[in-house]
């Protein structure tokens, strides 16, 4: 790497999971390169982590946030290796999955929505579909494919499978893990293997059948997270970053050019000027702090899913419970609970509860049902444990209750997200050559998108400067 003379400053604004790997990632290559660098973070809350958030109580563990990735890029498992944590990474337990439709639960093929194999005989021997819904979702073997090139996801799945398989399958698992709309949400932005089969193989069931070896292969390992809880990156994070300038409580209100530099407008301190900026900020507050550009202002403001997470540990006498090899279940909207889904965690993960503890932990909240998110913990409580004796049977009362609201805290990427996106970075590329976007709002929500962004992100940003 040939460097320019003069050291250099970089501002990473948001201390979530993308703005710590990417500040990690910069100071590290400036180590190795010996590069003149200064990395400041500005997180406008008091703590670090984002929506990564692990409460550690009386021997249990308790996700606020996230509790656990899929790590197909192994971008998560390469920073716990750079952070000596890799060894500290566990996989869950298997189990069965089921979704709830009506007052029943039904297993599911939980390979489905990952772009998994699917067998016609899936549909076949599941009650979950009536008799003319698995005729109608067979159909995919001869229907002809599009060449579309965006939809929503409930439009994709429709034309292919037919109305029934998306309300009590497809819709179900996206709502409870992205509380989005499948009416709006863009197939291409978040499931793009699901339209390359169809641009490969025309029916996705045979497409799904034939790249059924490589499709597997990049789903061993299945859900992760850390012996401590997931916070133990962050934790890990910030650690190796203390030698450096960390503002919390501090909101970055503005970025101006000045001369050569940026400027940067705090809410609470004097101005800051420096060489380069990574914004990891939701869209939304990149809209308030970019208010000079011209093309960002003329975009829409970015849809955000509004949830609560509710977990319960009961003890197991209390508790009398059905469906007890289930690991997890979500929730049709052709059914009679406020839930979206449920996770039994000390099925799924061994390290999260003490010997003769069951913990439960549920989702409410979806776009269109925010208003369940504002009542009291009280309310949110009853509601959740009336599901939960209805759905599973549970009896008594939870030893103990943790409800964590996330208010606007998903991003819903709308159909033409990529291109809105990518004409986006061409226009700021033009007007902010040294600032870069990233973070969930852009290029993938979960964690180990958000880590790999991040890393990118670091490299980016040296090389422009330095080179």
């Amino acid at each position: 790497m040939r460097v320019t003379l003069g050291r250099k400053k970089v501002a990473v604004i948001g201390g979530g999971i993308t703005g710590l790997t990417a500040a990690f990632y910069m100071q590290r290559m400036a180590d190795e390169h010996n590069l003149p660098l200064d990395i400041i973070l500005i997180e406008s809350s008091l703590r670090l982590g984002g929506k990564i958030h692990t409460l550690r109580k009386d021997g249990f563990i308790i996700e606020r946030g996230p509790e656990s990735f899929l790590d197909h890029s192994n971008s998560v498992r390469e920073l716990a290796r750079e952070l000596d944590i890799e060894d500290q990474m566990v996989c869950n337990n298997e189990g069965k999955t089921y979704v709830a439709v009506g007052n029943n639960l039904y297993p599911i093929p939980t390979n489905f929505v990952f772009g998994g194999p699917l067998e016609v005989s899936s549909f076949i021997t599941s009650g979950i579909i009536s008799l003319s819904g698995k005729i109608r979702a067979a159909g995919d073997l001869v229907l002809p494919k599009t060449d579309q090139e965006d939809e929503p996801i409930g439009d994709f799945f429709r034309r292919r499978f037919g109305k029934e398989v998306v309300e009590n399958l497809v819709e179900p698992l996206l709502a409870g893990t992205f509380a989005g709309d499948i009416d709006h949400l863009s197939l291409k932005a978040m499931f793009p293997q699901f339209s390359q089969l169809e641009k490969d193989y025309r029916s996705l069931i045979l497409g799904m059948r034939k790249s059924k070896q490589s499709i597997e292969n990049k789903m061993i390992g299945s859900y992760q997270t850390f012996q401590n809880g997931l916070e133990t990156l962050i934790e890990t994070l910030e650690k190796k970053l203390e030698t450096k300038r960390i503002f919390k409580g501090v909101k970055v209100e503005k970025i101006e050019k000045e001369e050569e530099q940026l400027k940067l407008t705090l809410n609470n301190m004097s101005p800051i000027k420096c060489d380069a900026v990574i914004l990891t900020t939701p869209f939304n507050a990149t809209k308030e702090i970019l208010n000079n550009n011209s093309l960002i202002n003329e975009m829409p403001q970015m849809s955000y899913s509004t949830i609560a997470t509710v977990t319960m540990a009961f003890k197991k006498d209390q508790s009398n419970i059905d469906k007890k090899d289930a690991m997890s279940f979500f929730v049709s909207r052709n059914s009679d609970y406020a839930i979206t889904t449920c996770t039994w965690c000390n099925h799924k993960w061994n390290n999260v509860a003490p010997e003769g503890y069951d913990l439960f932990r549920a989702y409410i909240g979806r776009v269109g049902d925010e208003a369940i998110v504002e009542l009291s913990d009280t309310a949110i409580e009853h509601t959740v444990l009336h599901d939960l004796k209805k759905s599973i049977g549970i009896t008594g009362s939870p030893e103990f209750t943790v409800v964590s609201r996330w208010k606007e805290s998903m991003p819903q990427y709308t159909v033409g997200h990529e291109m809105r996106m990518e004409n986006l970075r061409i226009d700021l590329q033009e007007q902010f050559p040294n600032i870069r976007l990233v973070g969930s709002s852009y290029e993938g929500i979960s964690v180990p998108d958000c880590v790999t962004q991040g890393k990118n992100a670091a490299k980016e940003m040296l090389d422009s400067i330095f080179l």
